[in-house]
């Protein structure tokens, strides 16, 4: 099988099935637990979120910090269900693609095919490989977080695979893991 090579603002276009594996460049927003229980408090407020959310793909992870040049440390994905209360509002909101590992629940694969979002797996434990598909990272909200941060990542060929289409089409159904 071949991998498809992407850029994240056509994602929403790529007509991609569970299972294609692609090579994803483009700009991609890190965000885990503590920073979506910030979202839902911005949008509660009526506040803005710190980037625009409409076609915009989050990778659940929080890379180490960078060492001897490079943009971030190691930079694995974060177990998504962790996230599964949070995802219905921000695919609601125009958000094109979540990066992360693992199944997800029935109210956010509804989600994913209600608005005809991708989920978009990456492979656990191969933080320093991802990693090296990173070739910028800016710090852009929440610093307190740590490496729990909001940044803006300008990636290069990171290889994935759909784990949710946007027609509903899963991996993890009939799965025996």
């Amino acid at each position: 099988m071949s991998e498809i090579r992407l850029n994240t603002r056509d994602l929403a276009s790529a007509n991609l099935k569970a299972g294609d594996r692609i090579l994803l460049s483009g700009t991609v927003y890190t965000a885990r637990d503590a920073a979506h229980k910030r979202f839902m408090e911005l949008l509660d407020n009526g506040d803005p979120l710190p980037f625009p959310i409409e076609g915009s793909v989050i990778f659940y992870a929080g890379p180490t910090p960078a060492k001897n040049g490079h943009p971030v440390g190691s930079c694995g994905p974060t177990t998504s269900s962790r996230m599964d209360p949070y995802t219905p509002r921000l695919l609601d909101l125009g958000l094109a693609a979540i990066i992360g590992k693992g199944d997800r629940s029935p109210a956010v694969c509804d989600a994913f095919k209600r608005n005809g979002a991708l989920y978009l797996c990456a492979v656990g434990g191969a933080g320093a490989l991802l990693a090296g598909c990173i070739t910028d990272a800016e710090e852009i909200a929440f610093a307190d977080l740590g490496c729990e941060s909001v940044k803006r990542f300008t990636i290069r060929d990171m290889p994935l695979f759909v784990g949710i289409d946007s027609n509903g089409g899963s991996i993890f159904k009939n799965a025996s893991f």
